[in-house]
């Protein structure tokens, strides 16, 4: 038997869990496969395929809207994927399950835009200015850090209580702290993603959360006819002959 939309499997709990975040385990998926790419790739090429999937002001000036998706589907370092499988379990699949994928895949991928082009703004500004050498237009911009701050930030207003404020404080300190205490233009995206996170909150609202289609059920519930009326209505019909059939078997008048 079938369970219900949005409801688990109690026999199959890991399948339930991964149909209900297929977002979430489709971009792990294209993760491994480009990390494995990665380690697999000499240093030349490793090197090539970083900086033209990086969405750094070169790339964002030849290739936007290539950059900004491409960037978020590769790590510098291979040997985090663990990390980051770990990292995406806590944090993308339970706002995945919790608000749906699309909603879902809306805030981590405004998020990952806007971090990337306000962090990205901030290092053309500072050449213009000569505060960073030039070379700081060709550097390697990639990771999957801005959405994942994002999530951390909506996840916010699903726990509850005191314990909320506790992870609210946690969440702004992690990114918060190294911002002020000398931080790079990664840091200032990723401050940038969190507070995106935080103000998707009416997202979060009951009526735009996923539940049940209960609509579904009550029509199919007022279209069925009760069986008990369903058979009346047929044994009279059936024992009820037709004019032309009661024509039929009498005389024909005179």
């Amino acid at each position: 038997m079938t369970p219900p939309p949005g409801h688990p499997e109690p026999s199959r709990p890991l399948r339930s869990w991964i149909r209900s975040t297929p977002g979430t385990h489709i971009w792990l998926l294209i993760i491994v496969i480009t990390s494995i790419v990665i380690e697999l790739s000499t240093e030349g090429l490793e090197r090539f395929l970083l900086e033209r999937n990086s969405s750094n002001i070169v790339q964002l000036s030849a290739h936007p809207v290539q950059s900004l998706l491409l960037s978020a589907f590769w790590i510098e370092n291979p040997s985090s994927v663990l990390l980051y499988f770990v990292l995406f379990e806590t944090f993308h699949a339970p706002v995945e399950r919790w608000l749906g994928t699309l909603r879902w895949l809306f805030v981590v991928t405004t998020a990952h835009i806007a971090a990337t082009l306000i962090s990205q703004k901030i290092v053309l500004m500072s050449i213009e200015s000569h505060r960073v050498p030039l070379r700081m237009a060709h550097v390697v911009d990639i990771g999957v850090s801005y959405g994942l701050a994002a999530s951390i930030g909506i996840l916010t207003y699903r726990v509850h209580g005191h314990w909320r404020w506790l992870y609210l404080a946690g969440a702004v300190a992690f990114f918060g702290i190294p911002l002020f205490t000398g931080g790079t233009f990664t840091d200032l995206g990723h401050a940038a993603a969190l507070a995106i996170g935080l103000t998707c909150w009416p997202l979060t609202k009951k009526e735009w959360r996923r539940t049940p289609a209960r609509g579904t059920v009550v029509e199919a519930e007022h279209d069925q006819t009760p069986p008990d009326r369903e058979r009346s209505e047929t044994m009279t019909e059936s024992s009820s002959p037709s004019s032309s059939q009661q024509g039929g078997t009498g005389q024909a008048p005179e």
